[in-house]
């Protein structure tokens, strides 16, 4: 299995403005890898997942191409599948659940609040046309059977957690995005999510984890992709990354660490509506120069910066 995203675009039209939610992403993810996406909060992470899946509203517009090529890995054979151009049935029926499996933001608030978690556990099994049982799912996600009696407002955060682990992992999909799977919780907690997500990886799956903790993308992560205002600005190896970031951006994140400098980026991230010519970061960033008014690219040394 492998996914590789081609100049991927979101634009979201609202009266008298468009959100540029998603600009001309591009990366790959390959099977037995983790790729965490990172950034400040609104840079567009969420919806990237959410475009994959085709989870986005009707007053949004994707462009570009995601391809799902199914050859390999997990004794899967269909060739590719572009994402984006897919229709909403395939989609439903082929794609979510299946091919791709969604670990949810806050998991509790995702949970259907007047059923049990094994009634949703053994739905979605159904639905799937899965042969195993709630209870076995549920041993594979860290649960007990006795976890699974229990309603919504009765699991605590590392319950609820594993519940969606466990419909994540319901159809065998040999692609899982997790979108901020550790917001909430206490470290101990965040060290138990990222190695089910590393675990799963050793499995064979690929695993797109979308976060802004850094230390849990440290964690799990085989590589680095820094999204800003919209776009993808800089694509590493995990290791290369944290021992030396190349875009200003970047090196301002992990500088803002407690464990690091300590030293915040300065400014406020652009509104999506009204991004500037050139460099988006232009403004907050103290290499800045008159080539910075032409946007860079991510090119082949995969990051977009003039003075990387």
């Amino acid at each position: 299995m492998r996914l590789r995203v081609d100049g991927l675009s979101v634009r979201f039209h609202l009266p008298g403005a468009d959100v540029h939610a998603v600009t001309d992403a591009r990366f790959e993810l390959a099977a037995g890898r983790c790729l965490a996406l990172v950034g400040e909060s609104g840079c567009g992470k969420s919806v990237m997942a959410h475009a994959l899946l085709g989870l986005l509203p009707g007053n949004a517009t994707v462009t570009g191409h995601a391809w799902l090529d199914r050859s390999g890995g997990l004794n899967r054979s269909d060739g590719p599948l572009d994402l984006v151009a897919a229709s909403e049935k395939v989609l439903a029926r082929q794609v979510r659940g299946r091919l791709i499996g969604l670990v949810p933001q806050s998991p509790a608030a995702h949970l259907t609040p007047v059923r049990t978690a094994r009634a949703q556990l053994a739905e979605t099994l159904r639905e799937l046309g899965r042969p195993e049982s709630p209870d076995e799912l549920a041993e594979r996600a860290g649960l007990r059977p006795q976890d699974l009696d229990r309603y919504p407002h009765q699991l605590s955060g590392g319950m609820a957690q594993r519940v969606a682990n466990a419909l994540a992992l319901a159809g065998d999909p040999p692609l899982i995005l997790a979108d901020e799977p550790t917001t909430g919780l206490d470290r101990p907690l965040v060290e138990a999510t990222m190695a089910e997500l590393r675990r799963l990886c050793d499995e064979g799956r690929a695993v797109l984890v979308i976060t802004h903790d850094l230390r849990a993308a440290e964690r799990v992560a085989d590589d680095i992709a820094v999204m800003y205002a919209s776009r993808v600005v800089e694509l590493a190896p995990a290791r290369s990354f944290f021992d030396g970031p190349r875009h200003p951006y970047a090196r301002g994140l992990l500088d803002a660490l407690p464990s690091r400098a300590f030293v915040p980026i300065p400014g406020r991230p652009p509104e999506l509506t009204r991004l500037p010519d050139g460099c988006a970061f232009r403004p907050r960033c103290s290499l800045a120069t008159p080539e910075c008014a032409e946007q860079p690219v991510l090119n082949g040394n995969k990051v977009a910066c003039h003075h990387a």
